[in-house]
């Protein structure tokens, strides 16, 4: 066992979360490239809104979209399909002349990053086994993390250079394609989800995939995952999803609308624009402050891969909400007693994000993409974590959009949106508490012979 466990193929699991990276770059490229196209553009502020949203309109169809063909033709050629939509839109990004061709390539470019967020965590859960799981899943939202972080430098790095007569943002928003064409390059050299090969008879060769590239013995595990499928009927439709897996279906949607509800993308997103707009902050210390807090986002990432596997999923979720509240509280009261515009606030946001980015970074970021692959049984996996995926992008979408709504409903004073975003977050709790599943250290043939028994029980 030792043998097989220094043997894992972390370099296979590194690039099978590549899809991740695209997520995170171009969640941190959008943040300094927007102001600056608002700039040239003379965009208002509904307009500069929409070309950051448009990308999640395009990723709510993406994740929705890619489930069923995932189960149908594997997860491998849909993840060289959304590298080629990636390259796509990043190119069309670049070279976008007005508002509505902008829009057009955003949302193409949400098709990509859709697809690559439903199909990565299920490859990631499929691929792993039950002991490393946790840590291996976990990889997807170190990718993103990764690439939010990047791109931050990469914003730096073209800020105020018009390279070739075209404008930095230009260049910020082209620099994309490089994470996508590491994904298509990765996407060749990846093999198929041994599960996949299994559902479909491809025996022999998962099989060859589990011991050559995997490392491990198969015969064990292909004889739990085949008595499995023989107990289940149909042929993965939506319809059968709901049947046998209503209960999953409304977890998966409640963990990632939370995930989003308690605010991580407003921080993500807007850090530069709270810091210009409550503390009178540049764009360059802005941008520099949104690099602090994604190495702080990176790092926590890494801790949460160490002890994945060592606490209980619910126990990690309840850690992380009780954690972000409390940063939350004293953030507000700070905010509201200092002032909006002291320096002491200043110092004291930046402090109190950091402890709330580290809660979230070890708990509900990774552990959410983790559960919706994990709960699902393998006929309707890609649906069901299609749909998982999708409830972010519209939990996404909402917090992106009323965020700087509610800032300047609040006269810029962070204490507003973030009192909506800490009741969120205790009210997270309870729906842990009483609703969420406990999958660590068990098999995915196991959680779904557990819950297909809860199911008939009840």
């Amino acid at each position: 066992m030792s043998d097989q466990r220094t043997a894992m193929p972390w370099g296979l699991y590194t690039v099978g979360g590549l899809g991740g990276l695209l997520f995170g770059y171009d969640t941190g490229i959008i943040s300094g490239a927007g102001p600056i196209i608002q700039n040239d553009w003379r965009l208002n502020a509904a307009q500069l809104g929409f070309i950051t949203a448009s990308v999640l309109i395009g990723s709510m169809v993406g994740a929705l979209a890619i489930g069923g063909l995932a189960d149908r033709f594997g997860r491998k050629k849909l993840f060289i399909i959304a590298a080629l939509l990636f390259i796509a839109g990043g190119f069309f990004c670049m070279f976008s002349q007005n508002f509505a061709e902008m829009s057009i390539a955003r949302i193409i470019l949400g098709f990509a990053i859709g697809a690559a967020s439903s199909l990565t965590p299920t490859y990631l859960v499929e691929l792993a086994d039950k002991d490393h799981r946790g840590s291996i899943a976990s990889m997807f939202q170190l990718m993103i993390t990764i690439g939010i972080e990047v791109a931050y430098f990469a914003n730096l790095l073209f800020l105020n250079h018009n390279i070739g007569g075209l404008a930095d943002w230009r260049w910020m928003l082209g620099s994309e394609l490089l994470p996508a064409a590491a994904l298509m390059i990765g996407s060749i050299a990846l093999p198929e989800s041994p599960r996949y090969l299994i559902k479909v008879g491809k025996v022999e060769l998962a099989r060859k995939i589990l011991e050559r590239r995997l490392k491990r013995d198969g015969s064990e595990e292909i004889a739990e995952i085949q008595a499995v499928l023989s107990k289940s009927e149909g042929k993965g439709t939506f319809k059968e999803l709901f049947a046998i897996s209503g209960k999953s279906v409304l977890v998966a949607i409640l963990l990632m609308f939370f995930q989003q509800l308690v605010g991580i993308n407003a921080v993500i997103y807007f850090v530069p624009k709270i810091f210009q707009s409550a503390f009178h902050f540049s764009s360059a210390n802005s941008i520099w402050i949104s690099v602090g807090i994604g190495a702080v986002n990176v790092i926590s990432t890494i801790v949460a891969l160490g002890i994945m596997n060592r606490f209980n999923r619910k126990s990690l979720l309840i850690f992380g909400s009780i954690e972000m509240a409390i940063s939350f509280i004293i953030l507000i009261i700070l905010n509201l007693t200092l002032g909006v515009h002291s320096m002491g606030s200043a110092v004291a946001t930046m402090i109190f994000i950091a402890l709330f980015i580290i809660g979230f970074a070890v708990s509900w970021g990774p552990i959410c993409w983790i559960m919706i692959s994990e709960i699902f049984p393998l006929k309707v996996r890609g649906l069901g974590t299609s749909i998982g995926s999708a409830a972010n992008w519209i939990g996404d979408f909402i917090v992106s959009q009323f965020f700087t709504i509610l800032l300047v409903g609040f006269h810029n004073n962070i204490a507003g949106p973030f009192a909506i975003f800490c009741a969120f977050a205790i009210l997270s709790i309870f729906f842990v508490k009483y609703m969420v599943p406990e999958t660590r250290g068990k098999s995915l043939e196991e959680i779904e012979e557990n819950m297909d028994e809860k199911r008939k029980k009840a």
